[in-house]
Formats: C-alpha cells, structure tokens, sequence
C-alpha cells in the first residue's frame, strides 16, 4: 500500500495565506455589494516597468524564430543573468560574488523551502517568531522536527522571540543550532538589522559552525544609511551564510517568477565523518536534478532591471510602495495604534488594541471595514497581538483602506 510523507499530518491548519482567502472568499461570497480592499498577501499591483516588458517581448520573439530559439537552458541561469546580478547587485557595492557563485530560479519561496532537502534531518534549525511561515512549515515536511506542541511551537526548532522589548531583532540561542533562518528587511515586523547585529550572527555562526540562511527579498526597500542589503558586506560571511533574494517584490515578478540564491565558493558543511563539503556543489546537484532553469523570456526580462533605464524605473516602484507604507504608518499612529517597521519595508506591524487577538482583529477589520491584512499570530505565536498590513496596493486604495480604519470603533 502506498504510504504518505507523515511529516505533513504534523502541519497546523492550513498554511496561513490560504486560510485567509478562504476568510475574504466567504465575506465577499455573503456580502457582493462589498468592496473589500485587499492589503494582506504581498503581491504587488503596480505592473511590470517598461523595460521589463520590453526585454520580455523580445525574448518571446527569439522564441518564435528558428535561429534564436532556446530549448532547455542552465539550470543555473543564463550567463547572461548571471553576470548582470554579480555586477550591478554586488561587485558595484564592493561585495565579492561571482557570477558562478549565483543560482537564478522561480522565486525565494522555493529556494527557502528546497534549500534545507542538501541539509541532514539531524540538524537543528533556528527560527525567529514571528516569522514567514515557509521557514517552519518546511522544516516539519523535511522531518525536522517533531509534532506542533500547545504554545504553537514545533518540537526540534529553536524559537528565537522577536518582540518590541528586543527591537524584533532576536537575541542569539542559548541551544546550538546548525542553520540559522535570518529575514531582513524582515517579514512580517517591517523591521531591519544594522551592520552591527548582522556581524553579531556572522560571528556566531562562525564559532559555531552553523550556516546562515538569509532571506534579503526586500533589501531593495532599505532607504536609510547604514543598513546592510546583503549579509556579505559583512567580513567573514562567505563561510557561513547562503542569501536569497527575489525579483518578486523588486520589480514586480510575482505572476512572472525569477529569484535568486547565493552560495559562495568557501561554504562548506560537513558529513557524518566530519569531512568538509562545498554547499554550492550540493545545491548545483539538486538544481540540475529537479530544476530545469527559469525561462529564457523571464531572464531577458529580469536582466532589464540592471540597464539604465531599467533601474529608475524599479526604483519609481519601489518609492510609490514605500510612500503608501508612509500613509499606513502615519495614519495608525495618528489613530492611537504602535507601529513598527514601514521605512526600510513594505510591511507595517501594528499591535491591536486592547489585547485584542490577531485573528479577531483580522476580522473586526474584515467585517466592519470591508478591509484585508494578515493576522500576525499566523506568523508564529510571539506575533499574537500584531497586525500585518502590506504596502502592495494602488495609492487610492490605501488612502481609502485608512479613513476606514479611521471609523473603526
């Protein structure tokens, strides 16, 4: 008889995003004379930028004449790519990433999640809570860890509290783990880590003989001085950490899917013997196994990003989002709410009033201001008492979304 994965049965509910729209799906399905503003999921609406869509066509194009047509392409990514990322994102800002060093694919969601199948079950994994959900749940389907105890915490997973009492930066674990999930700008607080406290982990790390995880999707929203885009500007992190980044949130490839991930040369983890392995051969060996490369349109597409032309353009984006998170903040702190994050992010963290549940504020929102963010309980138990709201909305949207809040009662 065939068997199931029983590591799935251990999972909670449903995956948080998912419960959401079933909530949002059955108010709209009662309610059809509604309008529901939507400021939960980070999916972006403003549409792809005019380079981008440019390069797109033109690689669909090639696609349909003989002598430019591409079949099965690297499965790391085109050189082409490859090269632009290592240039523009690191080497230009005196980071030292080669383009070998780079693995384009469909997106950091995959890559944080398929990441941990080169890493023994053996290992222990560290987590903020709250943090994005992928971290954890994909930790219970690798057979990590064991089942979901009463406070929501996984047995085997080193919980690292990130509260307003720590500046949701987490303090280091007394418990050694051996892979470390560090997000920043960070999902869901909004918060960032300076270089100080990224070197603080760095040195960790390196004493323990751990590996970082490092999740930068949104570091092309930091806007302040001093705070770090990419855990390698930190000396010594080259042996300890792997970085992930998207093309998502940057400029808008959430339908259109490419991300990349960074393994550099000297990272190395070690077998049962305590013999040293480069990590970078490992995940080539999975990627070519069960990757078959992002498509040659969406990489023409995402190398537009790196032109001239291509960056203001991104950069408009990214500034009309920062500049709805600017509304958000303002406009709940001027209702009497705390809010946190919003200036290097797109996310605004707001505590509830009145110890108010997240899940019970998710749908006091939902029903009396027709209005959608993510309870900050689905991010893990430590965000119990907080709010998500996303800055991925059209500008009249978010205006209206915050007179509503206004009249909330």
């Amino acid at each position: 008889m065939a068997k199931i994965n029983e590591n799935y049965l251990k999972l909670q509910a449903g995956y948080l995003f998912p419960e959401i729209g079933r909530r949002v799906s059955e108010f709209i399905e009662a309610n059809p004379d509604k309008k529901v503003i939507k400021m939960g999921i980070g999916d972006v609406t403003q549409p792809l930028v005019p380079s981008v869509v440019k390069a797109f066509h033109e690689g669909v194009d090639e696609m349909a004449k003989g002598e430019t047509f591409k079949g099965y392409g690297p499965e790391q990514g085109y050189a082409f790519l490859r090269e632009a990322i290592a240039k523009h994102s690191y080497q230009e800002k005196g980071i030292d990433i080669s383009a070998d060093e780079i693995f384009v694919s469909d997106g950091s969601k995959c890559d944080t999640g398929n990441i941990q199948e080169i890493f023994g079950n053996d290992n222990k994994i560290a987590i903020c809570d709250p943090v994005y959900p992928v971290y954890a749940d994909t930790t219970v389907m690798s057979g990590k860890t064991g089942t979901c105890q009463a406070n929501g915490h996984y047995e085997g997973i080193i919980y690292m509290p990130c509260t307003k009492e720590n500046g949701f930066i987490p303090e280091l674990p007394t418990e050694t783990p051996d892979l470390i999930f560090l997000c920043y700008p960070n999902n869901p607080t909004g918060t960032v880590a300076s270089k100080e406290e990224l070197k603080k982990w760095v040195d960790y790390a390196i004493e323990k003989n751990a590996i970082i995880l490092y999740d930068a999707a949104y570091e092309a929203f930091i806007t302040e001085d001093g705070i770090p885009r990419s855990i390698y500007e930190i000396e010594g992190a080259k042996k300890v950490a792997i970085e992930f980044r998207s093309f998502s949130k940057t400029a808008g490839f959430t339908g259109t899917r490419c991300a990349i991930t960074v393994i550099p040369n000297e990272l190395v983890a070690y077998d049962s013997e305590g013999q040293a392995h480069q990590v970078k051969k490992l995940w080539n060996r999975r990627q070519s196994t069960k990757f078959n490369g992002v498509s040659y349109p969406v990489q023409k597409a995402a190398a537009a990003i790196y032109t001239e032309e291509g960056k203001k353009e991104v950069e408009e984006v990214i500034a009309y989002y920062l500049e709805n998170a600017k509304i958000m903040r303002e406009s709940l702190a001027e209702i009497g709410y705390e809010v946190y994050g919003g200036v290097n992010a797109p996310y605004v963290w707001v505590k509830t009033k009145n110890n108010m549940t997240s899940w019970d504020f998710f749908d006091k929102v939902l029903n009396e201001a027709n209005l959608v963010g993510t309870p900050g309980s689905g991010f893990g138990p430590a965000g119990e008492g907080y709010f998500r709201f996303s800055a991925f909305a059209d500008r009249e949207n978010v205006l209206e979304a915050m007179e509503r809040v206004k009249n909330l009662a």
